[in-house]
């Protein structure tokens, strides 16, 4: 499968596919020789997994830059010590970089590929369903202690190989992190989608094709949107749906001791209250979707670890907060999604509502 993604700054093409690595190469034997220096950033548990995979298909003559694994790489040090690495191995601006991990890998790669003498060649190879996101539209990030993704860069790849043979082995913590982000392109796309989820029972054992087509449609949904607006000015706002209580869950309770995922599920439950209270969501709609969270084995009860103080002061923070007024991405019914302001007291109120149905156990 490929999938063109076109913005005003670049286009490129999304690869999908079983053993894809291999063809990238073949493909693009002129352009890798081209470049002076290839350079692939990977985390310890990607590399350790799949460092065989790639010395057999990845045909170029590459260095390795290993990083720490998780949100724990998107930081200042991680970031320099990448600079560093790629000064010490005499990279120009015609080398080219790769990120090859999960969405952490490939923002702080990508950010440090956007500003690496002003600027350098940079593909994403991911290794996890999340990543279908957060490899697709050009959004580079490391995280401040104050707030998630607060420094970084719009740098579009050249290309996306999203080679089906690293998902084999996902933990089903990363599965459901991953789906999380599935489940909220549906959500903003596609009421039909949606029904489909509700039928599951579990996100063990997932059939592999109904999951490749499930990233297609969620990888063509993000591409829609990100070809309309590359730089987040008005429609791409809407791929935030979930995030922002969500990225104040992930923050209070610390980078990597929540996946990005879990918390954007729980973001989505309040976000799904305030779309039937300012949109026309039926009412019922955010509990039963709270129910279908709890049934596909997230933690919600995290929540409950997050005083809504600290999560209010993380919201104000939030990079969508403009003049201290909250910009939530809302649904007016599923598949149609908006902007609005919401004041803090609404935010609070279904935060109470939501902490009482994990108490109450239902």
């Amino acid at each position: 499968m490929i999938i063109p993604v076109k913005t005003n700054a670049s286009g490129y093409e999304v690869h999908l596919g079983e053993g894809i690595l291999e063809d990238f190469s073949f493909r693009n034997k002129k352009k890798l020789e081209d470049y002076d220096q290839l350079i692939i950033v990977s985390d310890e548990i990607v590399w350790s997994l799949h460092e065989d995979y790639v010395r057999e298909n990845f045909t170029a003559p590459f260095k390795i830059c290993i990083v720490p694994t998780g949100e724990s790489c998107k930081t200042f040090e991680s970031y320099l010590n990448v600079h560093t690495f790629l000064l010490q191995e005499g990279a120009t601006r015609n080398s080219a970089i790769f990120a090859f991990g999960g969405g952490a890998v490939g923002d702080l790669t990508g950010f440090v590929a956007a500003t690496f003498m002003r600027g350098i060649a940079f593909y994403q190879i991911p290794t996890t369903i999340l990543a279908h996101d957060s490899s697709v539209g050009g959004k580079t990030a490391i995280n401040h202690p104050i707030g998630k993704n607060m420094i970084g860069a719009f740098y579009q790849p050249k290309e996306v190989i999203y080679d089906f043979h690293f998902l084999k082995t996902l933990p089903l913590r990363e599965v459901k992190s991953g789906m999380a982000e599935v489940i909220k392109h549906s959500l903003i796309s596609d009421n039909k989608w949606v029904e489909e989820f509700y039928q599951l029972t579990s996100l063990n054992n997932l059939d592999k094709q109904q999951l490749l087509h499930w990233l297609d449609k969620g990888i063509r949904v993000k591409a829609k949107i990100v070809e309309m607006d590359e730089k987040e000015s008005s429609f791409r706002k809407y791929l935030n749906f979930g995030h922002t209580y969500g990225h104040a869950v992930e923050a209070s309770i610390g980078y990597g001791k929540i996946s990005h995922g879990e918390a954007v599920m729980i973001g989505m439950i309040p976000a799904l209250m305030l779309s039937e209270k300012f949109g026309n969501l039926p009412n019922g709609f955010a509990k039963s979707f709270y129910s279908l969270a709890i049934r596909l084995g997230y933690d919600i009860k995290q929540v409950l670890a997050c005083p809504f103080e600290k999560l209010a002061d993380f919201m104000l923070k939030d990079k969508k907060t403009m003049k201290k007024q909250l910009h939530f991405a809302l649904l007016d019914t599923i598949g149609v999604p908006f902007i609005k302001v919401v004041p803090m007291e609404d935010i609070k109120q279904c935060d109470e509502q939501l902490r009482k149905w994990i108490m109450e156990g239902k």
